[in-house]
């Protein structure tokens, strides 16, 4: 999964709830439709938003507190076709949170901001970076929860909280036999069939919902706000919802900025071994700095750390670690929080605290770094992100079916990554996709987009999620420029690095790309 900006830091931080705001009659406005607008759709591009405050819109502890404590947000509903190939039939809802421009006078227009995930929601990242640099002054923060996400309805779902809490501590895919690759995929069967029977309006619902689709809602909102161009701020899956958003309406386009991109040729499979690199270098880079440190939890030999790390974790898939409340740390919840941690080097301090934990045998901050990750409440409540990744991705790519395919697959991610490495022979076993209910509705390629503004790729050097190469190739494909930023971190704009805030600033308001070949450092 590709987590939205910022997350990382959230985990540290406990957030009172205020209380609940007084109704409000809602402030309705009708501001578009504005700029194109495709044929058979001009009541959505023209619609009217009932603006109010954002009670209920939160679907964590941590997005409710942050929609309260942001001063002036709105939030609305905007409603869009299930299937655009259907206008006049069923139609579903995007949840939308506006905070409105500082100084009216100098306003520039709305800027549309998407955390990625893919199936993170987005109105809470909108309202948090809001408050960051002085973009707020000009332009009204826009957030949106993609189709099937968040506060949009229908949502998709596909596990309960329990059937989360029973899939993360059972490390079934640790066994190998024929019997346990058979179990493995009964269980993605299930889960697959689940989603299209919890999911409202089903599988019409999970044949719509990839980027596709997202990119189409995008341009709704563009003009149901009243914005004859879009100017749009996207972070790692959110690199490809603007892509895709450039590709499809590419003289629509005022300025983008794409931060942790995806490739756009890439496949899935050479996609994920990719990923698998970047986190063991952010992994080697973690080694590094840990074995610097007299309490370091794997040493103080950097050429030792992987193998101290593996023999701590391993015996995980047979003795997992009590936590309390009738939880235990799986080898799967490690792997889990461990990745999590190296999204950031911010994180790095507890994940030291937690393999040091790990070896007293306690697995406290461990299991707070997976929920993180895999967005478990306080209250044992799970967001429905987890579900939507894997739903959205199922009709972003072509489901792997071959066999040997998959085979190949594990095997190069187990070499690309070997801290990752289970101990575990490679499976065949299928996923998920492979018995997805609809058929995929894209597939990763090279975009034509003739006409394109110029837009602004970020691409870190120590990215993780999204490798620093990937953002090359995106840039190059889109014709756009390329800002480097060099670290080991997911992202980097509007996150406090002046070098890269001031340049991303100063394209969105003035339209001044960055000198080519900008490279910028903590």
């Amino acid at each position: 999964m590709r987590k939205s900006p910022a997350s990382a830091l959230v985990i540290l931080l406990v957030l009172a709830v205020g209380c609940s705001s007084e109704p409000e009659e809602p402030q309705v406005e009708r501001r578009g439709p504005s700029g194109a607008v495709p044929g058979g759709l001009s009541g959505f591009y023209g619609q009217e938003l009932a603006w109010t405050n954002c009670d209920g819109y939160g679907r964590s502890d941590d997005d409710t507190a942050a929609l309260r404590q942001t001063k002036g947000v709105q939030c609305t509903h905007l409603r869009v076709p299930l299937d655009y190939a259907e206008p006049d039939g069923d139609t579903i809802t995007i949840g939308v949170l506006r905070k409105s421009a500082a100084d009216g006078d100098r306003r520039i227009g709305s800027l549309i901001v998407n955390p990625g995930g893919p199936g993170a929601a987005g109105l809470a990242t909108a309202a948090r970076l809001s408050g960051v640099g002085a973009l707020n002054q000009r332009f009204d923060f826009i957030g949106f929860d993609p189709r099937g996400v968040g506060s949009s309805e229908p949502t998709v779902r596909c596990l309960t909280d329990a059937e989360r809490d029973a899939d993360r501590a059972d490390d079934d895919e640790l066994d190998t036999s024929a019997a346990g690759v058979a179990k493995v995929e009964s269980e993605e069967k299930d889960y697959a069939a689940k989603c299209a029977e919890r999911t409202g309006k089903g599988a019409a619902m999970l044949a719509n919902l990839g980027t596709r689709d997202v990119a189409r809602d995008l341009d709704v909102l563009r003009s149901a706000l009243g914005e004859e161009k879009l100017s749009y701020l996207g972070y790692s899956y959110g690199t490809r919802i603007g892509t895709t958003y450039a590709e499809a309406f590419p003289g629509n386009v005022r300025a983008m900025v794409l931060d942790g991109a995806l490739d756009p040729d890439q496949d899935s499979v050479d996609e994920l071994v990719a990923q698998a690199r970047g986190f063991q270098s952010a992994f080697d880079d973690f080694v590094a700095w840990c074995a610097q440190r007299q309490d370091c939890a794997l040493g103080r030999d950097a050429t030792r750390a992987q193998t101290a790390y593996q023999d701590l974790v391993r015996p995980l898939a047979k003795r997992p670690v009590e936590v309390g409340d009738g939880r235990r740390l799986s080898f799967s919840d490690a792997t889990t929080g461990v990745t999590q941690a190296l999204y950031s080097e911010q994180l790095w301090e507890p994940l030291n605290t937690g393999l040091n934990e790990l070896k007293q045998n306690r697995a406290r901050t461990l299991m707070a770094l997976a929920d993180l990750y895999l967005e478990r409440g306080r209250d044992g409540r799970y967001t429905t992100t987890q579900d939507a990744f894997t739903a959205v991705r199922c009709v972003d790519d072509k489901p792997i079916t071959d066999r040997a395919v998959v085979l190949e697959a594990q095997q190069a991610y187990k070499t690309a990554a070997p801290f990752l490495d289970d101990g575990a022979a490679a499976t065949d076993s299928l996923d998920a996709c492979a018995f997805w209910p609809v058929p995929n509705t894209s597939t990763p390629h090279l975009p034509t987009a003739t006409g394109l503004a110029p837009v602004l790729v970020i691409s870190t050097t120590g990215d993780p999620a999204t490798p620093y190469d990937a953002g090359v190739a995106l840039a190059k494909a889109l014709g756009g420029r390329l800002l480097t930023y060099e670290a080991t971190q997911h992202t980097a704009f509007l996150q406090g690095h002046r070098c890269v805030d001031d340049a991303g600033s100063a394209y969105l308001a003035d339209l001044v790309l960055p000198a080519e070949g900008t490279r910028c450092s903590p």
